[in-house]
């Protein structure tokens, strides 16, 4: 298992503020991924103090990438200096939004991965996520990735 004390998301995703999604990476592993989010009010996804659903479905995105992201990374070099990824959604299958969470929460995101297509030079994978705010859900969905490091 990873040590996430020493994690740095940004180093598996090619976002950056402030387009990063994500904050925190709570437990990640081969398949799975744990993440959290504080949600602010100059959020360029938050409209009338709530997190609107395209932010959501981005936290969702950037959460699975990050099971895929890892694997271009060596455990003991968590710092991936000198790689660079990119990726996009291929496919969103499927969406269910519950609600949209309000300015000043914490989310929390919960992913797996449900297939993965290794190529010489790309990724293609599915992987279904979960985000909560509590114990409410406010969204799920099952999407696919293309990613590939940049050399």
């Amino acid at each position: 298992m990873v040590d996430v004390s020493k994690l740095d998301i940004s180093k598996f995703l090619p976002h950056r503020a402030p387009f990063l999604m994500v904050d925190k990476v709570l437990s990640i592993g081969e398949e799975h991924v744990s993440t959290s989010f504080h949600i602010k009010s100059d959020n360029v996804f938050v409209e009338d103090d709530l997190f609107n659903e395209i932010g959501l479905v981005e936290c969702a995105a950037q959460t699975c990438s990050s099971i895929v992201g890892k694997s271009y990374f060596e455990d003991d070099d968590l710092e991936g200096l000198g790689t660079k990824l990119i990726g996009f959604i291929s496919t969103i299958k499927s969406v269910q939004l519950y609600a949209c969470a309000k300015v000043g929460t914490t989310i929390m995101a919960d992913a797996q991965l449900v297939s993965r297509f290794d190529a010489d030079d790309y990724t293609i994978c599915t992987l279904s996520c979960k985000i909560t705010d509590e114990e409410k859900e406010l969204l799920s969905c099952e999407l696919n990735l293309f990613i590939r490091e940049v050399k």
